[in-house]
């Protein structure tokens, strides 16, 4: 994860007490002791102990928003309980059919395949990539991308040596893709929080994710486009979307996907959200 953005933050309240989920291990990149802070109060206020693992703890940047900081306050710098791909070897060593959820540039996944060569992740689920007219049927299709076979995508291009290298890895047996022409098709809005605030026993990392989304919604009416939370979902309930399986392109920044039958590869064509969304929250709505 990473906390340029409320998405991973987000992402990670939910999960971390999800009554259908066991979170292993957390890696934040590039892990600063901002960010790490960020990650301990989230994981301290939940209650929840894992491991979580930075790729650069000695960063001088800060790498985490000005929503973070007006949402949490305040918060002394934090350190990791080890380096990242240490910590994702770990996880998979004890629980070797875990998957793994990405809504960041792909750095520690690659220095995971660098140094790790004896261990396999059975199924990746990555926020990132781009479906275009090529592959995404009319009815599904988001006019902001009206035409477009290929997009710029910030995890996916955050390292490109680190997406073409876990797209191409035998290690990898199952990939999952949540693209943007999915995620920028859904909002968490001014009625969806009204539907969570008439929910009752909603788990509390959903409590907490609600709070942030208070303080976001009331500087920022239009809502927050759920690009991370998504690719929740789709670890939680993949029949809840519609993918194709595919080849990854790639070219002059931009992303994009061709039909490959075998490749192991999917990328995501369409959300049914009222179903993701009763999956995702840990309730029905």
């Amino acid at each position: 994860m990473e906390t340029r953005d409320p998405d991973d933050a987000l992402t990670l309240c939910l999960l971390a007490t999800h009554p259908r989920v066991r979170l292993a291990a957390v890696t934040v990149n590039p892990g600063t002791g901002a960010q790490l802070a960020v990650v301990r109060e989230l994981l301290n206020r939940l209650g929840v102990g894992v491991p979580v693992g930075a790729r650069h703890a000695d960063s001088p940047a800060d790498a985490v928003s000005a929503f973070h900081h007006n949402w949490l306050g305040p918060l002394p710098a934090a350190r990791p309980d080890g380096v990242a791909h240490e910590i994702l070897a770990a996880a998979f060593t004890a629980a070797p059919h875990a998957v793994l959820l990405t809504g960041a540039p792909l750095h520690n996944l690659r220095q995971f395949l660098l140094h790790h060569p004896g261990l396999a992740i059975p199924r990746w689920v990555a926020q990132g990539g781009f479906a275009g007219d090529n592959l995404v049927p009319p009815e599904h299709r988001l006019s902001k991308f009206a035409g477009r076979t290929q997009c710029e995508t910030f995890n996916f291009g955050g390292d490109k040596k680190a997406t073409l290298t876990a797209l191409a890895s035998e290690r990898i047996a199952h990939r999952d893709l949540v693209s943007k022409n999915v995620t920028h098709g859904v909002v968490w809005d001014n009625a969806l929080q009204a539907r969570l605030l008439a929910t009752p026993d909603l788990p509390p990392g959903a409590v907490l994710a609600r709070e942030a989304m208070a303080l976001y919604l009331s500087h920022r009416p239009e809502g927050k486009l759920l690009h991370d939370p998504l690719a929740a979902c789709a670890v939680l309930d993949r029949d809840a979307f519609t993918w194709a399986q595919v080849e990854v392109t790639y070219g002059r920044g931009q992303w994009g996907a061709q039909p490959a039958p075998d490749s192991g590869t999917f990328i995501s064509l369409a959300v049914d959200w009222p179903r993701a969304a009763n999956v995702l929250f840990g309730v029905g709505l």
